[in-house]
């Protein structure tokens, strides 16, 4: 049986945000989160690069709307699609029980930090003609999250 993403997300956080701390504490904060970033930006643009090529239709809309259930598995996410093109998704985080689980952790910025400062390297995986727009998070304290992705026409 497959679990969900954000039970990876639980079992994941139980290693990474003690071993995050520690890297803080030895190195300074701006110094090991960078660390960490690039480490796990890595693999997550490799996922991203992974999950893209999975899909047969290069159908913006149709692709995130795939990835946002994947990821909203469980009761992971409530979200409202604001726009679904072949060109474009946009969507409205709303309710999001991996910031639940980081704030009942006692450590929202490291949920930030590890689960929503990788949906870009995420997104760069998708390849150079789709780009991630988003300005606030529910993991940072804002009402919701908006995702916008477009695909950039090429000149």
């Amino acid at each position: 049986m497959a679990i969900s993403i954000l039970e990876q997300v639980k079992i994941q956080a139980r290693m990474l945000v003690p071993l995050v701390k520690a890297l803080q504490a030895e190195l300074g904060e701006e110094r090991a989160n960078r660390i960490v970033r690039n480490a796990l930006g890595d693999m997550f643009r490799e996922l991203g690069e992974k999950f893209w090529r999975a899909r047969r239709a290069p159908n913006l809309g149709a692709n995130m709307a795939s990835a946002f259930e994947k990821f909203s598995a469980g009761g992971a996410l409530d979200y409202d699609v604001q726009k679904q093109s072949v060109d474009a998704f946009e969507v409205n985080v709303t309710g999001c029980r991996y910031a639940q689980f980081y704030k009942e952790l006692g450590a929202p910025e490291l949920g930030f930090l590890l689960v929503c400062s990788l949906d870009f390297p995420m997104a760069e995986g998708f390849g150079p003609d789709v780009k991630l727009t988003r300005t606030q998070t529910i993991m940072q304290g804002a009402s919701h999250c908006d995702f916008r992705y477009i695909r950039i026409k090429s000149e």
